[in-house]
Formats: C-alpha cells, structure tokens, sequence
C-alpha cells in the first residue's frame, strides 16, 4: 500500500514540478528584465529548488567517456560483457592504441572486479571509484538490476543467489584477477572466494580488498546495526517489504524500496541535507554555478534509488546484521558450511574510514581474524583518518591516500604470467 501512496504522490506532484520548471525558465530568460534582479534570482532559485525536490530520478549514466593515464587521454567504452536477470557485468573498455600510447607498453594491466553494493544505489554511485582506478586497471564492475524492473518470472534473488552472481562474474573477468568489494558486499564476495579457494577454483582471484564493509557488526557497532539487532526478525518483514504497483515489469514483486533506505540514510543526516538544500538555493541566488552544479551531480546520484528483492534483504539483515553467521562460522552457502580458512592464495587488504558511521572501526577488519589460513605478508590493513563511509570510496582523500595503497596492494600480488596466459587465451578465442 506505501509503494502505491509513493507513486500516487509523485504524480501528484507533476503538475507543481511543471509550474517550477516553467517559472525557472522564465525568471532564469535573458529576454525577463526581471532575471538580473534579486527578485528574480530567488524566484528562479526557488523554483529549480521545487523541481529538484519534487523529481523522480531515474538510473544515472556513467558518463566515463575517457581517462587521463601520463598525462594522455585514453577513451573509455563501458560494455556488458555478461547479463543475467538480476545484474550487468560492466568492462570499462580502454582504447588498446591509446593505452600503449599511454603506458608505453602493450603489456597488459591488472584485471580488477568492483563489486558495487546492492543497498539502495546504483553501481553509478562509484562512478568516482571507477574513475580513479582506470588509469591503473582493466576495471570491471557490477551493476545490479532494480528489483521493481524484473518481472516474476524470471524468479526469486536471495543471498545465495548474490554468491553465486559474485562467483560466475569472477570466472567471467577470468584467473588471477583482482577483487574489490564496497560496503554490503564484502561478507557474500568474501563467502564466493572461499568456496572458491576450498574448491581449487581455477579463476580463483589474485587479491581481494574489502572496504568499509560489514565482516563482523559486533564489532563498533553504528545506529544501523543497533536497529537491526533491536528490532525482531518479523519486525522487517512486516514493516520494511511492500508489493511493487503497476506498470513496473516487476508488478507484484515483494521488495525492500530503495526509497525507504533513501529516508533511512537521510534521517541520519537531516540537518546535513536541509542545510545542503539552503546552500543551494544561495549559490543559485549568489550566481556561484559551479557550486550549484556540484550539488546538483551528488543529489542527482544520491536519490537515485533502487529496490532490493525481499529475499535479499530479509536474508542480509539475519544471516548478517542479527545472527553475525560469517564471523561466527556459521555461515552456509546452499547447505555447505563456507569456511574462509581455506583461503590461502588470495591476498587480503581491508580498508576502513576513522568516522565510518555505517561500518564502524574493526567490522571490516574482522576479515583477517576470519582468513585464518592466510600468511601475514599476504595482508594489509589501512584506517584512512577523517574520512567517514563515503569517503572510503569516493572524494580527495580516497584519490590521493587510498587509491595509491590499493594499487600498490593489488600490484604486489598481481602474477603477470597469469595475466599473460588470460588474456592470449581471451584473444583466441
């Protein structure tokens, strides 16, 4: 019934988004005396405002059309190099004659998976993490499928279905390849490897780095781990899943809305946004464009939001946030125990914010107490400072402080015959 009251109030809401739009354009029109004014600037203002606040955002573009590598510019052509129901593999293809022209070398670089999060935001949301590692890695990333946007019969989506999405999208980038997993992934990507190691996997992955991610929620505890241990498993099924209306393909479909995480997350912050709202307004009124623009591309992408199928995130919310099965050696995949000591091969780097408050200090640490099997030069651990969880993956910091140690990490680890091998048989084929 909420998911259709939502839609409602969004149509609702069109006419008065047209009448914003509308007197945007007019107030904002050189031919409008008016424009110049301080009236006028602040009724266009308020207008673009209204318009932001009452649109629907859709699924951003990536809009990665080219990467700088020693100071020249290589084009970029994101491809689906694999589909299936519930999520896209993305290969952010470099120009090859650009590339060697670039690095001087036709040898090939380190293949890198990012697993984006499935918690609310689409994969666009690392469009700044992406960005930051093409000049360093052939980068693949998942970009998971709105849940409200597949049709019931193509089924149910549960974790262990996640596992198993993570485990063919290895295999898909190929041997030896490199992982990173953002936030929410890191306890399933974590599971895959090590039944890919227990299993001698041949496309076991060279590396894996974990970044603000929920390996073990006893550990600093933030608010939404609390909420998910103070209230009662029935307690999210009965409040937090709701029918998808019509038109959606997805019709009938039980989810978790993305935009309940959206309000959950904003609830957070609520004096952040407000004010963020305000300073807007103030740049548009002041003529500070490029201020403004900035804010328009970050809300733009942060209330760009998603639906997780109920499946998932009931199962995420007990086998993770409630029950901690991973951590306590609990944690089965289809029946089989997943045992993480038997990973022995892949490197371990985790990385976490000093003021994280979504995955608290030491929840993703928690992943070198569980890889006992792993050797200590096999590991590393970084607490970047002043960053919270946003700032793991995304901002100054993370380019100029994280992204050089994950490089590093990734090239310490990284077996070029491996890579050599792949790719000719790649080619060949």
């Amino acid at each position: 019934m909420l998911y259709a009251m939502i839609e409602m109030q969004r149509a609702a809401a069109a006419p008065i988004r047209a009448m914003a739009r509308m007197n945007r354009v007019i107030f904002e029109s050189d031919y409008n005396a008016l424009s110049q004014t301080e009236f006028g600037k602040s009724i266009a203002a308020s207008a673009s405002l209204m318009e932001s606040l009452t649109r629907t955002y859709g699924k951003p573009v990536w809009g990665l059309e080219r990467t700088e590598i020693n100071g020249k510019e290589v084009d970029v052509d994101p491809e689906v190099v694999w589909s299936e129901p519930w999520c896209d593999l993305i290969h952010f293809k470099r120009d090859a004659d650009d590339l060697a022209e670039a690095t001087g070398s036709r040898e090939p670089q380190p293949r890198l998976l990012i697993v984006a999060p499935l918690s609310g935001h689409y994969a666009t949301l690392l469009r700044g993490t992406v960005e930051a590692f093409l000049p360093h890695f052939e980068v693949y990333i998942t970009d998971w499928t709105d849940a409200r946007m597949v049709p019931l019969v193509n089924g149910r989506f549960d974790l262990d279905d996640y596992i198993d999405y993570i485990r063919r999208m290895i295999g898909e980038v190929g041997p030896g390849a490199n992982v990173l997993a953002v936030c929410q992934p890191g306890p399933p990507v974590l599971a895959a490897i090590s039944l890919m190691s227990e299993d001698n996997d041949p496309n076991l992955p060279s590396s894996m780095t974990y970044m603000g991610s929920p390996i073990d929620c006893r550990k600093s505890p933030t608010v939404p781990n609390l909420l998910a241990e103070e209230r009662a498993f029935e307690w999210f099924k009965t409040n937090m899943i709701f029918t998808v209306p019509f038109p959606y393909p997805g019709a009938m479909r039980r989810v978790y809305p993305g935009f309940v995480q959206l309000a959950s997350f904003m609830n957070m912050n609520w004096d952040r946004h407000v004010d963020a709202q305000w300073n807007f307004f103030e740049h548009l009124v002041g003529d500070d464009g490029d201020s403004a623009q900035k804010h328009r591309e970050f809300y733009d992408e942060y209330l760009s939001v998603l639906d997780l199928s109920a499946e998932f995130y009931l199962d995420t919310i007990k086998r993770v946030f409630q029950e901690h099965q991973l951590p306590r050696g609990e944690f089965h995949h289809r029946g089989r125990l997943v045992r993480p000591e038997f990973i022995k091969k892949t490197a371990l780097m985790t990385v976490e914010g000093e003021k994280d408050d979504i995955s608290g200090i030491g929840q993703t640490q928690a992943a070198h107490e569980i890889c006992s099997g792993l050797s200590d030069n096999m590991r590393q651990d970084y607490i970047q400072p002043g960053v919270g969880h946003y700032g793991v993956f995304n901002g100054s910091r993370f380019r100029k402080e994280i992204v050089p140690r994950v490089v590093d990490f990734i090239h310490t680890f990284h077996d070029k015959k491996v890579e050599e091998n792949w790719v000719n048989a790649f080619e060949l084929a």
